[in-house]
């Protein structure tokens, strides 16, 4: 029996978690009755642990079509007195910015969290964007955990923060935290759910009357929770040096490796106390701890601030620090010291923990007193060097062959194709070459119309998978149908929500807890949302793919063409293709580009391990010495 089909109370007290799983852990224990998100790398696995240890089904959970619907279905339970939660990762923010600003102003009653997984780096995101910035924006107080065990204890915490001052409470995971892994201790008794029950009051309606009071309420709350936070546990000082470092999030547990290493200590008190270091640790940090960090600045002459991935704590310092006139000196990503983007990695915090306790060199005015030390930055070392790895769609993936079919129906024509974000964005790869664009989720389908409206020449597509669809592209296309743009939308269907992990979504009739739903046909949605033109096709029947695209192409307004065929890792493969006396004309790699084929002593060869058997290299070769058969 595994961990995660043991039923909550039955656990272990302590169990090895990833940070995601502690975070979904901690809103069962805090008695969450709704979980609403969207999936979206990498926060994933907090919606989908909670849907797998909810073997009881008393927590409503649901992929809901984008991260403002679960936002709003979130907030709707809160409303009515129940505890919730969203989960969407920093990108995902952006879709739902609009009902968190509202939100804020509205408050809730019961307690609301909203998980937003950051990716510095980026790792698998279009932007490196710093959730606490956007906390600041939208007043909500923030939390940064450090590790997965403090983000187990985050989540159950936030859940108090949020009930007793009626605001939603953000959680910031950073990718180190969510995808880490620690023994977790469980312990916490799981809260009974509070009755939902909602109550009509004038306080849910969002007038302009209501924002200006409640703005200002909400700054006085600001600096109450400020308090709070001073003296949080997610906060501290330790040491009592005259350097300082201040630390956010898992920035503070890389440091301690850090300077464990640097030392040679076998504790952190010893390798704290060896450095001569006051180190500030900040987890709780918006609204920010005045009063923690004029203890710091107080202390400290010189101090570094190391955080991912803005420089959010270095400015909450800084502006402390010009208003009450201290004299430390700060350095960080502002000054230049700290790099601006990426992850922090335990090789760069020590070489900037390293050239920051270096001491500055002596000077024949030594004995003078010492004016405050202007930090230098250490010289940037270069990036390593990396294989490089060409991104490529798997083999036997329905996307290659959808796009190989409008490719080949618009060969000499003069076509522009608009991507959108999802397996299918590695269509710009070569040989296949057909993403021009790709902006955001959703956004193919409108970039192609403004593309279409300046360039009416041109033969535009716009490409959009079958859960980004329900997810944000049926907006898009009302849009197209409702202005009468000429554009040609390729809704790629492969049965699931697959670069995430394949969940499920409004298509495919089941719910994340696998109970039967409604089936909504996206044929049905594009007629009833203006489509002209809408048809179906398998795109491993290259003449019929091809026969649909040009059809669609040449219809006038707006068309739609739904290539099904399901994702090569849902299925195990029946067939495979193999080269028999290859000509070597090489036609099949430089048209399609499938990793299952590789060339040897200038011939193709399959490789049986990674073929699929889609046939889509047989169907593309001239001589018929590709050929698709049954595996042995």
């Amino acid at each position: 029996m595994t961990l995660q089909n043991i039923s909550f109370m039955e656990k272990p007290s302590k169990q090895i978690l990833l940070g995601n799983e502690a975070i979904a852990l901690g809103a069962i224990a805090a008695g969450a009755r709704l979980v609403a998100g969207y999936p979206g790398t990498p926060s994933t696995e907090v919606l989908q642990t909670v849907a797998a240890r909810n073997t009881d089904g008393a927590i409503h959970v649901e992929w809901s079509t984008n991260e403002k619907a679960a936002l709003e279905v979130a907030a709707g339970a809160a409303w009515s007195g129940a505890r919730a939660m969203a989960v969407m990762k920093q990108v995902g923010l952006n879709v739902a910015a609009d009902p968190l600003m509202s939100l804020v102003y509205l408050g809730v009653r019961g307690g609301l969290v909203i998980v937003v997984a950051d990716d510095p780096g980026p790792i698998s995101s279009q932007t490196e964007q710093d959730t606490r910035f956007f906390a600041a924006f939208a007043n909500a107080p923030a939390l940064d955990p450090s590790c997965p065990e403090e983000a187990y204890a985050m989540a159950l915490q936030a859940f108090d923060l949020s009930e007793r001052y009626g605001l939603p409470v953000i959680l910031r995971p950073t990718t180190k935290v969510c995808h880490a892994s620690a023994a977790v201790d469980l312990s916490a008794e799981r809260r009974p759910f509070a009755p939902g029950r909602f109550e009509r009051s004038a306080r849910w309606v969002i007038f302009p009357p209501l924002s200006y009071r409640r703005h200002g309420e909400i700054k006085a709350q600001q600096a109450q929770i400020g308090e709070e936070f001073s003296v949080s546990e997610f906060n501290r000082l330790e040491g009592d040096g005259p350097l300082g470092i201040a630390a956010g999030g898992v920035t503070y547990a890389i440091l301690r490796d850090a300077l464990m290493a640097r030392s040679g200590a076998a504790d952190w008190p010893a390798a704290l106390a060896a450095s001569a270091l006051s180190v500030l640790k900040v987890g709780a940090v918006f609204p920010p701890p005045k009063a923690l960090y004029r203890r710091f600045l107080s202390r400290a002459r010189r101090v570094l601030v190391l955080e991912e991935l803005a420089p959010v704590i270095e400015e909450q310092l800084l502006a402390l620090k010009g208003a009450e006139n201290l004299t430390a000196v700060v350095a960080g990503k502002l000054s230049g010291f700290v790099a601006p983007n990426g992850e922090l990695l335990l090789e760069q915090v020590a070489r900037y923990a390293e050239t920051f306790l270096s001491p500055p060199p002596v000077t024949a005015a030594a004995t003078a007193p010492e004016p405050p030390v202007a930090v230098t930055a250490p010289e940037p070392e270069p990036a390593p060097v990396w294989p490089r790895r060409s991104p490529v769609l798997c083999a036997g993936c329905p996307h290659r062959a959808s796009f190989y079919a409008v490719k080949k129906a618009t060969r000499g024509q003069r076509a522009v194709f608009c991507g959108d974000i999802g397996c299918y964005t590695l269509g710009n790869a070569a040989p296949l070459d057909m993403t021009d664009t790709c902006l955001c989720m959703g956004a193919g389908l409108t970039v192609a119309q403004g593309v279409k409206t300046a360039d009416p020449q041109a033969l535009v597509f716009a490409f959009i998978g079958d859960g980004t669809f329900f997810a944000s592209g049926m907006t898009g296309l009302l849009n197209a149908a409702h202005n009468r743009a000429d554009i040609n939308i390729m809704i790629l269907d492969n049965s699931t929500t697959a670069m995430t992990g394949h969940q499920s979504h409004p298509g495919l009739g089941r719910t994340v807890m696998g109970e039967e739903t409604v089936k909504i046909d996206a044929a049905a949605v594009a007629r009833a949302l203006g489509a002209g033109f809408v048809e179906r096709a398998d795109p491993f029947d290259l003449p019929a793919a091809m026969d649909a695209a040009r059809r669609a192409a040449s219809h006038p307004g707006l068309s739609v063409v739904i290539f099904t065929a399901p994702c090569s890792g849902l299925f195990r493969p029946t067939q495979l293709c193999r080269a028999e006396k290859c000509s070597g004309c090489m036609l099949c790699v430089r048209e399609i580009g499938c990793p299952a084929l590789r060339i040897a002593a200038g011939v193709v060869e399959v490789n049986a391990a990674l073929c699929h058997g889609c046939g889509l290299c047989a169907r593309v070769c001239p001589s018929g010495r590709l050929r698709l058969e049954a595996r042995a």
